[in-house]
Formats: C-alpha cells, sequence, structure tokens
C-alpha cells in the first residue's frame, strides 16, 4: 500500500489517499484539544491507543451487524477506512447527565437519565458546533429525515453495545459522540472513532470520588493529571474485554 496525498487534517487524525479511491489512510495524533481547540496540548501515545481501541471496537461493532468505515489497521496508530462523504453532524448519546447537557439544564452531574438521549450538533467549528433542533437539521439539510431515522436507531444500538462492553471493563459509559458517513453507493456507515477522546468514562472502582473515575479526556479538560495512564488504563481494559469474548 503506497501514501499519496494528504487530503485532511483535523484536531486527531490526519487523512491520506492509497493506490484505491475507496480507501483512506487515517493516522491518529497525539494532539489533544478541547473547547474548540482554544485549549491544546499533547497526550503521550494518545493516537497509537486510540486506533487501537477504535479498531478492537470497531470490529466488535461489524461482528453484530453494524456498518463500518473499518477495514484494518495496518500500524499501532494507522486505520485503513472506507471513503465517505461525512455527514456535518455530531451524534452525542447520554446516559448520565455530565458536560454541556448540565451546563445546558440544570442538571446534577451523574443524574442517571431514565432513557438515553440521542442529539444533534452542526459540525462546524466557526460556529460553535451548536445543538440543533429537527427543525433546524432539516432547514440546513445536514440528512434526510430517512437518515435522521436510521442514525437515531443505530446510535442506540451502538450505545446497548458499549455500555455492556464497558460495563465487563468495570468502566461506565457516561456519553458518547459518533459520526456518520455515505459511501460511493450512498449506504450509511459510521465513521471517526470510538475511544477516551469521544467518550465519558468513569472507573466504577472509584466512582465515589469525581477525579479519580475519569478516565477519558476530562482529565485533560480539567486539568486533572494522569491524562496518559487514564488511556492506558482504558486501553488494557478493552483488549482484557476482547480477549474474554
Amino acid at each position: 500500500m503506497s501514501v499519496q496525498t494528504k487530503i485532511y487534517e483535523g484536531k486527531a487524525k490526519i487523512l491520506y489517499t492509497t493506490h484505491d479511491p475507496e480507501i483512506l489512510l487515517a493516522d491518529f495524533k497525539d494532539d489533544a484539544t478541547a473547547f474548540n481547540a482554544q485549549k491544546r496540548g499533547s497526550i503521550q501515545g494518545k493516537g497509537n491507543i486510540n486506533n487501537i481501541i477504535s479498531s478492537k471496537l470497531f470490529q466488535q461493532l461489524e461482528a453484530r451487524g453494524i456498518k463500518t468505515h473499518y477495514i484494518d489497521s495496518p500500524a499501532p496508530n494507522q486505520m485503513r477506512v472506507k471513503a465517505l462523504k461525512i455527514l456535518p453532524l455530531e451524534v452525542v448519546v447520554r446516559n448520565i447527565a455530565a458536560g454541556s447537557l448540565c451546563k445546558q439544564t440544570g442538571l446534577a452531574v451523574g443524574t442517571v437519565l431514565k432513557q438515553p438521549l440521542v442529539e444533534f450538533y452542526y459540525k462546524n467549528d466557526e460556529l460553535g458546533d451548536p445543538l440543533l433542533t429537527g427543525d433546524r437539521l432539516f432547514l440546513l439539510e445536514l440528512a434526510t429525515p430517512e437518515q435522521v431515522d436510521t442514525i437515531t436507531h443505530l446510535a442506540l444500538q451502538i450505545n446497548k453495545f458499549l455500555c455492556d462492553f464497558f460495563r465487563r471493563c468495570d468502566i461506565t459509559l457516561v456519553d458518547f459522540k459518533l459520526e456518520f458517513g455515505l459511501d460511493s453507493q450512498q449506504q450509511l456507515l459510521l465513521a471517526d472513532e470510538i475511544s477516551p477522546d469521544t467518550c465519558r468514562l468513569w472507573d466504577n472502582s472509584a466512582v465515589r470520588d469525581p477525579n479519580l473515575r475519569v478516565l477519558d479526556k476530562d482529565r485533560f479538560r480539567q486539568d486533572l493529571g494522569n491524562v496518559e495512564n487514564a488511556y492506558q488504563e482504558v486501553l488494557q481494559r478493552v483488549l482484557k474485554a476482547v480477549e474474554s469474548n
């Protein structure tokens, strides 16, 4: 496989073309950003960790009939993926109140939601990735009603699997972000990554300490320290859970 041209560089990944126009190479970076890139830094080994965790979880989801952009992982920090037209939507699934949900609603951090909440945000850095109503989503023609219904259904399926999977890791899945895209046959596929960068993960063994329990990018956002150790801990638990399947 020969890498040809860099076609995109985001906050967490660089995308390259390959010899096959239907396949891209994603290079996971150690760079870390928060608050719409207002805070920047680096997390040692993050690229490798996030790629390995994402690869394992994508494979698990594929085995359960959920189609993703994942093809394989030729290097610890690289993933070959299907070329997609990414929908400009961030799909957030929430099981427990945290982050912006608490700021915008007044719910106490840690409030368990009666049922999972699926939210859509406009993926636009200049606008600050605003929360969308259904009418605004359709006004901007970001997705069709059929695509929104499919995405919502898939997001809830993915949430059920991930909650069960992380429970076996002695981790609570608080909330997480997903992205979807269309392949050349207009098939909707799960894209991006599933990692401590995109999930809020709480260690069940430290549930009483709101700082010690954090195993995700909130450690970077909130200057809690031990960021690399938290990411490594998630990786080791994920690998153990996959091996025990």
